[in-house]
């Protein structure tokens, strides 16, 4: 009689081929649909953003039942706008101002701009460089001296007066000569805020579907792996969530923070818009190391109109901020799982912003730490072994054994 046909092994290597072909469709379609995917991507992460606090108020017993998911999102919905209003209440207000004051200073320095008042800043200005022993010639009277040879050692002759009014002239042209085009781009502001109001609660609706049927979005993708394989999966996926959850939830926990420090020191030393400036800091702060960089800029710049010191003792107090950040906060809410060398962030950020944009760098660092946990697991992974010496038992002495001489 024959043998029958062992055929475990070739049902398996199929049903592994076909797994792998799925998993292959999949990212092609993400691949060709990378245009559209980003937004879903937001939503993903969102959910991602908001899964403790739903599963903390799942747990709620009310009535002998708990919460649902559905209602549970609700809730965080309706706090989150809550929050946005209150928001506005408040700061919007003070930000308008503020914006209404840059825009009262700068109408008040160009009529201020007189020539008697362009010639007194020419002097000021001639005075502080020759301090530094720098000879430009700004005023007329400078000018004039250096004409006729008796300018005291002026090597440069800059007519700022004429500077200027070449500039304010050039500017009403290119203003006169572009107004369809600043009507035209008014408009496309005006389209582009409401599309990204649309986008954003499009965002949120997904992410809600998402938040919903997380069980059974993580069962379906369980299904998607072989069963051989399933613990490893696991294991990789738990150290894909404890490095995510420190990079994403990390982060915008020390934004919130160092937006309101931020504040608390712009309004400590006086600086002019400071609700304007914490505002922009919160939000940059998302993008690690460039976005801090980029936010500080502006708040030193409108410091220093106030005196240098003002505007070092402010530099020292973001320093400040961005020490406690580093040595203090990202250790006690990132957590070690979820440090990235700042190599590692610097080139995702410039990765991402090259291949996808601002999108692109807002997501490079939760796609590098995904791509590190996965790395790391695979490079353990392929360690061998560890060698086990076996312990060297010692000789138990009998009780009935006489003592040495």
């Amino acid at each position: 009689m024959s043998q029958p046909v062992d055929t475990a092994p070739e049902d398996r290597r199929k049903r592994l081929m076909l797994l792998a072909g799925l998993w292959v469709a999949i990212a092609l379609m993400l691949f060709t649909l990378r245009s559209v995917v980003m937004p879903f991507a937001g939503a993903a992460l969102i959910a991602y953003l908001v899964q403790p606090l739903v599963g903390r108020i799942t747990r709620w017993n009310l009535g002998g039942r708990s919460v649902p998911r559905w209602v549970a999102i609700l809730m965080i919905y309706s706090g989150f706008f809550l929050a946005v209003y209150l928001f506005f209440i408040a700061l919007v207000p003070q930000l308008y101002r503020e914006v209404a004051r840059i825009s009262r200073e700068m109408a008040g320095f160009a009529s201020a701009l007189t020539p008697e008042h362009v010639q007194s800043l020419a002097q000021r200005a001639e005075t502080w460089l020759n301090v530094y022993g720098i000879p430009v010639a700004l005023s007329d009277r400078a000018m004039e001296g250096a004409a006729a040879g008796t300018s005291g050692g002026f090597s440069l002759a800059l007519d700022l007066e004429q500077m200027l009014t070449d500039a304010v002239a050039r500017g009403t042209t290119l203003v006169r000569e572009n107004m369809s085009d600043i009507v035209n781009v008014s408009r496309r502001i005006v389209t582009e805020v409401l599309a990204g109001v649309f986008m954003l609660f499009f965002i949120l609706m997904v992410a809600a579907f998402f938040s919903i049927d997380a069980q059974a979005i993580r069962r379906y993708f369980g299904t998607l792996v072989p069963a051989e394989f399933l613990p490893d999966a696991k294991t990789l996926v738990a150290n894909i969530d404890r490095s995510l959850s420190g990079v994403v939830r990390g982060q915008v926990t020390i934004c919130l923070v160092n937006g309101g420090l931020t504040l608390v020191g712009l309004l400590l030393f006086g600086v002019k818009f400071a609700f304007l400036l914490a505002t922009i800091a919160t939000l940059f702060s998302l993008i690690p190391i460039f976005g801090t960089i980029i936010s500080s800029v502006p708040i030193v710049l409108i410091a220093l109109a106030d005196g240098v010191q003002k505007a070092f003792a402010l530099l020292l107090w973001i320093v400040g901020i961005h020490a406690l950040e580093a040595y203090f906060l990202n250790p006690k809410i990132m957590g070690e799982a979820a440090r990235i060398h700042p190599v590692v962030v610097a080139f995702s950020l410039i990765a991402g912003e090259k291949l996808f944009g601002l999108w692109g760098a807002l997501f490079a660092v939760p796609v590098a730490s995904i791509l590190v946990a996965c790395f790391d697991y695979a490079r353990l992974k392929a360690q061998p072994p560890p060698l086990v010496t076996p312990a060297v038992q010692q000789p138990v002495a009998s009780p009935d054994a006489a003592p040495a001489a």
